[in-house]
Formats: structure tokens, C-alpha cells, sequence
């Protein structure tokens, strides 16, 4: 039931992805990480779409990480990257090549080893304490050094940086997720007593922001392989650190959570390097100016006409003979 619940989440975090790109990389420049870009995101239809689906996804996420370790949920939401070329595949009418099929293949391979190499258990979510959750307050200065970096540079950079940093507020995020969930004895009120969904409600908006606004920086093969390749590993380290969630060490288990890990990066780079996402962008880039051309042409044609339309006023108009 955890890898069904795990799949499903990372199906709807892949279509929410897809979908919030799509309307945030036309949102204007100004609005580059000021809260103003989700209010001018919250008119478009499609990003709505793809926050309900990134929600949905969260909430199964929450499920899969309150019966089972965060080390053991976390490699398998990498596969919201594969769910999103899928989508996009069928979305765009591309074929898959080379480096999508290799791509899937040392991602998925590179999860199964790293399980079945790590055997991931023995998590306490409540002896975690407040110098093990130092490991946190240094990712929020990585995510810190990331957006100051975003800052300085432009296009696919920028986007690498900013999905970065997001991704290691979403790894945070699923830590206090599993914290939270673990404060939940039954009672709404007494999750509320407990710092750790104020913690996670305030880092998964920064996180929405970052996201956002690496979307609307760059294409997405840019942003979502950083956004998918940080995230797990900012969370399989707060599981271990925090939760002291159990890895094996013996060499031969060291060796296939190295392979694993190693594997699970390649494949994310080899599928963000795919011809599907940079033909979608091509695309998506020659619809927008197809369509800046229509509007250009509209607005040609009815000055045109409220100039021929003043023309004809001001000929028939008796005080102009």
C-alpha cells in the first residue's frame, strides 16, 4: 500500500507540475518571487488545476510518510518526473528517445536499489529534538544561497537555482509532514498545539513561491530535474538525521544505496536533457507567438476601424462644410 499510495502521489505532483509551468512561464517578469506572482496565478484556470493536483499529491505523500520512514517514501515521489514527461507525451503528441527510456530506467532502478540496499526503518518522529533539527536550519541557508545566486543570473540558470531551493524546502516540508502527522492523536486541535504545522504551512508557501518562480524563470527541463533531485535527498537526509532512521551499512547495502542515489541523479539529468521537454517548450513558445501575433493584428484592425469610422463621422458632420 505505501508504494500504490507513493506512485499515486508522485502521478499528481508530475501533472501539477506540468500544469503550473505552463501558466507560470507566461506570467510577467515583475513578478519574479514576490508573493504578487501567486495572486496574478490564482486567475488562470489551469494553474488552479495544477495546485488541486500538487495538493492531491501532498495529501497522499502525508499518507505514504505517516505509516512509513521518510527514507523509504522519498525515492519513490522521484518518480513525479517520469509521470510528467508521460503527460507530456500525451499532451504534445511527442515519442520517446533514447534518453527518456535510459533516463526511466536509472531512475527506477536507481529506487529499488537504494531500498532494497538501505532497507530503511526504525524512524521516531517523536525523539526528534532541536539540535537534530539543526540539518534543517542549514538547508534553509542553502535555499537562501540558491535564490541569492537566482538573483544573478538569468533564463535556465536561474530556474536551476530556484527549483533547488524549492526542492529542499519540499524535502523539509515532508520531514514536518511526517512530524505533524505523528502530533495527530485523534484531535484537529491538538495537531494545532504542536510548532510543527506552523513550520510546514510557512516553508510549503515560500516552497510554492520558489517553484513558481522557477517556472516562470526558465523552461521546464531546467527546473523540475533540480526541483525532483533535491527534494528527496534534502528529505532522506532530515530522516536519517532528525527521525535517526535506520540505513545498513555493511558494505554490499553501502554500495547499493551509493548506485542507487548516483542512479536516481543520471536518470533525472538523462530525462531532463530529453528532445520531449525542449519540443513542448518549442512549441508552447510558437503558440504564445502565434497568438501575440493575432492580438497584435486585432488591435491593428479595430484602430483601423475607429479610424475610418472618424473619418466618415467627420465628412458627414454638417459644421466641417
Amino acid at each position: 500500500m505505501i508504494y500504490a499510495v507513493g506512485l499515486a502521489a508522485a502521478l499528481c505532483l508530475g501533472l501539477g507540475f506540468v500544469l503550473q509551468q505552463h501558466a507560470a512561464q507566461a506570467a510577467p517578469p515583475a513578478d519574479f518571487l514576490r508573493f504578487r506572482l501567486l495572486l496574478d496565478l490564482l486567475r488562470k484556470p489551469i494553474w488552479i488545476a495544477g495546485i488541486v493536483s500538487m495538493i492531491v499529491g501532498q495529501l497522499l505523500s502525508a499518507t505514504a510518510l505517516a505509516n512509513a520512514d521518510v527514507s523509504l517514501v522519498e525515492p519513490i515521489l522521484t518518480a513525479n518526473l517520469l509521470f510528467a514527461l508521460i503527460i507530456a507525451r500525451a499532451l504534445y503528441r511527442q515519442g520517446l528517445g533514447f534518453n527518456e527510456w535510459a533516463g526511466a530506467l536509472l531512475l527506477s532502478g536507481g529506487v529499488a536499489a537504494f531500498i532494497v540496499g538501505g532497507r530503511p526503518s526504525g524512524g521516531n518522529p517523536d525523539g526528534d529534538s532541536l539540535p537534530r533539527w539543526a540539518l534543517a536550519i542549514g538547508l534553509l541557508v542553502l535555499t537562501e544561497i540558491c535564490v541569492v545566486a537566482a538573483r544573478h543570473h538569468e533564463g535556465a540558470t536561474r530556474a536551476m537555482l530556484l527549483a533547488t531551493g524549492a526542492g529542499l524546502l519540499f524535502g523539509i516540508q515532508d520531514g514536518l509532514t511526517r512530524r505533524a502527522a505523528k502530533a495527530f492523536n485523534g484531535s484537529i486541535g491538538e495537531v494545532f498545539l504542536h510548532w510543527a504545522p506552523f513550520a510546514l504551512i510557512a516553508i510549503g508557501i515560500v516552497g510554492v513561491l520558489l517553484a513558481q518562480s522557477a517556472f516562470e524563470a526558465g523552461p521546464l527541463q531546467a527546473s523540475l530535474p533540480a526541483l525532483t533531485a533535491s527534494e528527496p535527498l534534502a528529505g532522506i537526509a532530515v530522516g536519517i538525521v532528525v527521525f535517526r532512521e535506520n540505513l545498513r551499512v555493511d558494505p554490499l547495502a553501502l554500495g547499493l544505496e551509493a548506485f542507487g542515489l548516483a542512479a536516481m541523479v543520471a536518470g533525472v539529468l538523462l530525462v531532463a536533457t530529453s528532445g520531449t521537454f525542449s519540443r513542448m517548450e518549442f512549441r508552447r513558445a510558437m503558440a504564445k507567438a502565434r497568438a501575440s501575433r493575432t492580438r497584435l493584428a486585432n488591435a491593428e484592425s479595430a484602430r483601423g476601424k475607429h479610424s475610418d469610422s472618424s473619418h466618415v463621422e467627420a465628412a458627414t458632420d454638417p459644421r466641417n462644410r
